[in-house]
């Protein structure tokens, strides 16, 4: 049996096991375990504690804890919450303006935590509830929700794009500000398609009814705007001293780590059930981000011991004569179809050993690609019929809200975000400027 045929078998099995809802880091590092026995003997049992060892040397990996510590603090303590009340007042009285409010947000969230399902989790709690009540229709509810959460994982500090410079050995400082402006690019688009939605057809999103706005005095109005401070106040002691050269990438998720601690414990929330349960929620997350990476680098062995990159390559320029560009549209194609059933996390790992080799020998750069391979998982994140955040959002949705209409609501989202993928690739300058004019060509 040839290698490119012991890859596919390997391949197929691991996606086979994933599809019947067998957990991420057990499929791939069974089947890593079961052809690397069957290829190399006793001698690939010394593969998994080469991964462990790999694992524990990343010193970067100390940052995940500290982010995903970040995210459940902020949300656990309702600082998140005082946050969309001042976007709640400030943006109200336009039509559609809640809406703006929620994507501001999330991005805001975003900027804080860098996990897409906490801004989910954040908007069907906090958002949700108080759009429903305003009159919002529901599909547009749902629509900006899932969209906005989405965000999370291009905006920094992106956890994903940590996972992808640890697989891909690219620098994640050049990530995230790779990262910066496509995801301001898709705010701006999704407020836009708000308000211009919301003017077209009013009924959408009312906006705050007169009567509520008197009763909200100026000072009031200006006394909110504190709640948007003490934000500002984490994302620059995070990224802000980061991108000056103070601190490092590891120094600045402890640093933002502890202000979201210290500004919890200022505003007295800082209370003993809600370290317990960020501590709790932060170590269970960051535990399954280790296994699934472990597996991931066990598997990623076998792959190149398998030759199966080399194969990958000789198939698609070789045997089928594709261009870079026909590749590369390939394979942010597979990206979507694996994001139907799979989250971002799994599609990484399955794919960016095969594909960053790639990229790099067709002469792409792989900064550049790691912002594409973001976007197109946002993409599959919301696309039918089993996008990761349908699903998220149906499990967090009231009952009157439908699948039917939460397939609904995405469906000018996921427009949207394929133009924002299609101005990324044809001007790749949208994502690399930003780094090369920090970092310098």
């Amino acid at each position: 049996m040839s290698y490119e045929v012991i890859a596919i078998l390997m391949f197929s099995m691991m996606m086979l096991m994933l599809i019947t809802g067998q957990r991420v880091f057990g499929a791939i590092g069974f089947v890593a375990t079961v052809f690397a026995l069957a290829l190399w003997g006793k001698g690939a049992m010394e593969m998994p504690f080469a991964s462990t060892i790999t694992l524990l040397n990343w010193y970067p990996m100390l940052t995940l804890p500290m982010f995903v510590y970040m995210g459940y603090m902020l949300s656990e303590s309702g600082i998140a919450g005082d946050l969309y009340r001042m976007f709640h007042v400030w943006t109200g009285p336009m039509r559609g303006g809640l809406g703006l409010g929620t994507v501001l947000l999330m991005v805001a969230v975003s900027a804080m935590n860098g996990l897409s399902v906490a801004g989910m989790a954040i908007g069907a709690s906090i958002a949700m509830p108080e759009l429903l009540k305003r009159g919002y229709d529901k599909t547009m509810v749902t629509g900006v929700i899932q969209a906005g959460s989405s965000l999370g994982i291009m905006i920094p500090p992106s956890v994903v794009l940590v996972l992808y410079g640890m697989i891909a050995r690219q620098p994640v400082g050049q990530l995230w500000l790779a990262g910066l402006m496509p995801g301001l690019m898709l705010a701006v688009m999704f407020i836009a398609y708000i308000l211009i939605r919301c003017q077209i057809q009013p009924h959408l999103g009312p906006s705050l009814p007169l009567e509520e706005r008197q009763q909200i005095t100026w000072r009031e109005k200006i006394g909110l705007l504190k709640a948007g401070i003490l934000p500002l106040v984490i994302i620059f002691s995070m990224t802000g001293l980061f991108l000056m050269g103070v601190t490092s990438m590891v120094e600045c998720s402890a640093v933002g780590a502890t202000a979201a601690t210290l500004v919890a414990w200022y505003k007295g929330r800082n209370t003993r059930k809600v370290m317990e349960d960020t501590l709790r929620k932060s170590l269970s997350v960051s535990a399954m981000f280790m296994w699934v990476i472990l597996a991931a680098l066990a598997f990623g062995a076998v792959f190149d011991g398998l030759g199966a990159v080399k194969a990958i390559e000789i198939l698609f320029l070789d045997k089928w004569g594709l261009e870079p560009w026909q590749v590369l549209v390939l394979m942010q194609l597979t990206y979507i179809l694996m994001g139907t059933f799979l989250d971002d996390t799994a599609m990484l790992i399955i794919v960016a050993p095969l594909y960053v080799p790639l990229i790099i020998a067709l002469g792409f750069n792989p900064i550049w690609y790691g912002i594409l391979y973001t976007i197109t998982c946002q993409i599959a994140y919301m696309t039918p019929p089993f996008g990761y955040n349908l699903f998220l959002m149906r499990a967090m949705a009231p009952p009157e809200i439908t699948l039917v209409d939460i397939y609904r609501s995405i469906i000018p989202f996921v427009i949207l975000m394929t133009i924002g993928l299609a101005i990324v690739i044809v001007f790749p300058q949208v994502a690399l400027w930003l780094p090369e004019l920090y970092y310098g060509k």
